[in-house]
């Protein structure tokens, strides 16, 4: 019996010191370890996996841009061209962040792709910027997303999706790639007016959820997300697909896999299934 209650203590106590169940990210170096001795009755213990919330990044870490190269070719009449884009659209969003000048990721995405055709010296036609804006919200999934959120999902993980898209804009994504099913929320940075990695974009997705920021996991392909959501106090799993690499210059994730299932075993197997076990 002693040990049980000593057991359901350090749990309590765990949950009620800010800080102490989230220093191995973020806050580690400002606590000492101690022993807190509490008497009392315990009338029910609760155990629950500490990142209760699974965040996924959309664009590139769950959708496949490459989709839009052939509307690229099309229109600029050369190949490689999407890659060159998507990175002038990160630089703008980026820049948004930094500026407190707020666009949506509709209009930084058009803004984009005008620069990337007057680098090109390609005068774009209204149908080609139709062509491949519209694009975005039909594309598909890499292939072996729906098999890891299902995974996930029956391992009783709670999962939503947080991009820089308008709400709309995600809403078609994920229901045209077929993976709105796996979702208990779509969020939406816009919803704040900052775009990720602000911290504001993450503290929402928490609260929007029911749980503080340390209970959100972030998985993402970009290393930027990665290290927003760590600076922000949340965990993160990086997806490393071909040509991503984690950013040595801050705070490194505890997970990292070459592509959506096998970070999704890592968080199975790093945090364990998500239904609570319950004791009275």
């Amino acid at each position: 019996m002693k040990k049980s209650l000593l057991c359901a203590v350090t749990l309590t106590v765990a949950t009620l010191i800010p800080g102490f169940a989230w220093a191995h990210h973020g806050d580690a170096g400002r606590y000492n370890e101690e022993t807190v001795t509490l008497k009392g009755t315990v009338v029910q213990l609760v155990m629950v996996n500490p990142h209760a919330l699974i965040v996924f990044d959309v664009n590139e870490t769950l959708l496949d841009l490459q989709a839009l190269d052939g509307h690229f070719e099309r229109a600029f009449r050369t190949g490689g061209v999407r890659e060159e884009w998507f990175k002038q659209v990160v630089q703008s969003a980026l820049l948004t962040t930094i500026l407190d000048a707020y666009s949506d990721f509709g209009a930084v995405g058009a803004a984009a792709l005008e620069m990337t055709a007057a680098a090109h010296d390609v005068l774009l036609t209204e149908d080609n910027r139709k062509a491949i804006l519209g694009a975005m919200r039909e594309l598909p999934p890499h292939p072996e997303v729906p098999g890891a959120l299902r995974r996930l999902q029956d391992a009783g993980r709670r999962l939503c999706a947080l991009t820089n898209s308008t709400q709309a804009v995600a809403e078609a994504q994920l229901e045209h790639a077929g993976l709105t099913r796996y979702f208990e929320r779509i969020l939406s940075a816009d919803t704040v007016r900052r775009l990720k990695p602000h911290a504001a974009v993450y503290h929402m997705a928490a609260r929007a959820s029911g749980v503080e920021p340390a209970a959100l996991r972030l998985v993402a392909v970009h290393s930027w997300d990665v290290a927003g959501a760590l600076r922000a106090g949340c965990a993160a799993a990086f997806v490393a697909r071909q040509g991503m690499v984690p950013d040595p210059l801050f705070e490194q994730p505890d997970i990292v896999g070459a592509d959506l299932a096998v970070v999704a075993e890592g968080i199975l197997a790093r945090d364990g299934p998500g239904k609570p076990i319950r004791q009275s």
